[in-house]
């Protein structure tokens, strides 16, 4: 677990914009503030222009929509809608991407992404009021409590058997109660459900997503609203 928060740490970047070491970006684009639905696309950077490494596809998001989201960007100044536990709102801005984490004992995957297998000891804490709070736990016994057993990875769910992290409030700033455990993740019925706050999307398209990504470009996740996008399209580099 060290390695992959040093490896999210290094990727990091606090510029309102996608930072220059940037050349592998995911772009989520909604109807709007309030809309579940998401168009992704994966873009990778050629010289100084970015170029598109796949057909866009369909994904889902919070069943409320959006909310500014804790990243690599600088939320608008007097902006009213921001991510808070539980809002079932997916955060909107500039994330890094982190590990990936899944049931198979392998994926296909780049040498370089962190990979961990869930097992029952994986836990992802939600918990506000926890110092653990948004951050992995690999317990040295079987979960025993209330507590730990809500806080499992492992729920026996196909949605979450594959997912990819997006560092929304992640660590080492932490924000109490500002969201937590943001994935990409399988969609449920076939794309037919919206989600807590995460950006799914079918097994395939995930599982080549991920296939794709190389820690090394400093991948990073874009998800606008449409206006929002195309009105910071230009000062924050976008494809």
């Amino acid at each position: 677990m060290k390695s992959f928060l040093l490896l999210l740490l290094a990727t990091v970047s606090v510029c309102a914009q996608l930072p220059d070491t940037c050349r592998q970006v995911i772009i989520g684009v909604a109807p709007g503030w309030n809309s579940s639905h998401v168009t992704l696309s994966f873009y990778e950077k050629s010289g100084n222009s970015w170029q598109l490494k796949a057909q866009p596809w369909k994904g889902r998001l919070g069943k409320k929509g959006l909310a500014w989201g804790l990243g690599a960007h600088t939320t608008p100044a007097g902006a009213k809608l921001r991510k808070r536990e539980g809002d079932r709102r997916a955060p909107a801005g500039i994330f890094a991407i982190g590990g990936a984490f899944g049931y198979a004992a392998q994926i296909q995957k780049s040498p370089r992404l962190f990979y961990k297998q869930i097992t029952t000891n994986d836990l992802w804490v939600e918990d506000v009021n926890s110092p653990s709070y948004n951050r992995h736990i690999l317990l040295d016994h079987q979960p025993k409590t209330k507590w730990e057993k809500k806080q499992q990875m492992r729920q026996g769910d196909h949605a979450h058997s594959l997912k990819l992290f997006i560092a929304h409030n992640a660590p080492p700033q932490v924000v109490p109660g500002a969201g937590s455990a943001i994935f990409f993740h399988i969609w449920r019925g076939g794309g037919s459900k919206a989600t807590f706050g995460c950006t799914t999307m079918s097994e395939s398209a995930l599982k080549r997503m991920i296939s794709q990504i190389e820690p090394s470009k400093a991948p990073h996740y874009v998800l606008l609203p449409k206006a929002e996008y195309d009105a910071y399209r230009t000062a924050w580099k976008l494809p």
